[in-house]
């Protein structure tokens, strides 16, 4: 068999395995998951239906599987069996207790259907893999909040929270979630607040209550990343002038701070930053490697940040 019939062999089968984990597949989406064209994913869907596979569907629009069609357990590659423990260690350590639970559940179907062998692999290797998570532990009153978060997002329907904020106040909110997010250490989700009538991140852990209510969503919402990137007038631009021996050190916390462009200089990296925290996290995060970086734009910062060093210096 050649290697054209053994690529189109790993093809098909793949796309039956997308047919079987999803309601609806369309062939503009498989295409571009596996690089070919659109005509070649009609031709492999035809191929499974000459193997008999109930496809329901037609170009232009998308495929599933008949309704109440099984097929047999599929086999996993090794790499494929050996990733599932990485995926559980991640879970058990980086979600709540509760949607811990349910993957560690998930994952005992999972293993329940394994050959011999990879259950031997799996068995030999998880106590082998560990993640280190400095995190302090959530407290009991945000237990099951996540799962409650992706009903909500499922059913369309608002969400009452009980917020702590940074400093301490508490508030109330009736909120619509767009979507969750993991970040710097810490579980998110942003949602249209109807206290504020405008979009906002919420951090998990500050929720002292939810209550999921039966009130549905007043607006349709887009993708997270649309409104995580949402252009805002309120913003400050930033110009750093960084040392290149440095700038390896930034690479998370930069983008998070508002990076929107980097140029090479001879004497370092001049990062540009568009950030709604010039005030106060800006500047706290530029003092700790201010001894690398010289300020270029606004003089605001510079002022601020020397304030900043300087109550330090008068608290130690």
């Amino acid at each position: 068999m050649n290697d054209h019939y053994l690529k189109k062999l790993d093809r098909v089968t793949a796309i039956l395995t997308q047919l079987q984990s999803r309601p609806l597949v369309r062939a503009q989406d498989l295409a571009k998951k596996f690089e070919v064209s659109i005509r070649t994913i009609y031709r492999d869907i035809k191929t499974l239906e000459h193997a008999g596979i109930p496809i329901v569907g037609e170009a232009g629009s998308g495929y599933s599987l008949m309704d109440g069609y099984k097929l047999p357990p599929v086999m996993f590659t090794k790499e494929e069996v050996l990733s599932f423990i990485t995926a559980e260690k991640l879970m058990q350590k980086f979600s709540d207790q509760s949607l811990g639970t349910h993957h560690q559940n998930a994952m005992e179907k999972l293993r329940s259907v394994l050959r011999y062998s990879d259950k031997n692999l799996i068995q030999s290797v998880e106590k082998q893999v560990d993640i280190f998570n400095y995190h302090p532990v959530s407290g009991e009153n945000i237990k099951n909040v996540i799962p409650i978060i992706m009903e909500s997002i499922a059913e369309k329907k608002q969400l009452t929270i009980e917020y702590r904020t940074v400093d301490d106040q508490f508030s109330t909110r009736t909120v619509e979630v767009v979507g969750v997010f993991f970040e710097f250490n810490y579980w998110y989700f942003m949602a249209f607040c109807t206290l504020r009538n405008d979009f906002r991140q919420f951090r998990i852990d500050r929720i002292q209550q939810i209550i999921k209510t039966q009130n549905p969503f007043l607006q349709e919402y887009g993708q997270i990343n649309d409104y995580r990137s949402k252009p805002n007038g309120n913003k400050t631009r930033v110009r750093l002038l960084v040392d290149k021996k440095i700038v390896g050190h930034l690479v998370n916390s930069k983008r998070y701070y508002g990076l929107t462009e980097e140029i090479l200089h001879e004497d370092g990296i001049e990062m540009i930053f568009e950030t709604d925290w010039i005030d106060e996290g800006f500047p706290r995060w530029l003092i700790t490697f201010a001894d690398y970086a010289r300020v270029l734009e606004p003089d605001s910062l510079r002022s601020k940040t020397r304030e900043l060093a300087e109550r330090i210096l008068n608290s130690l």
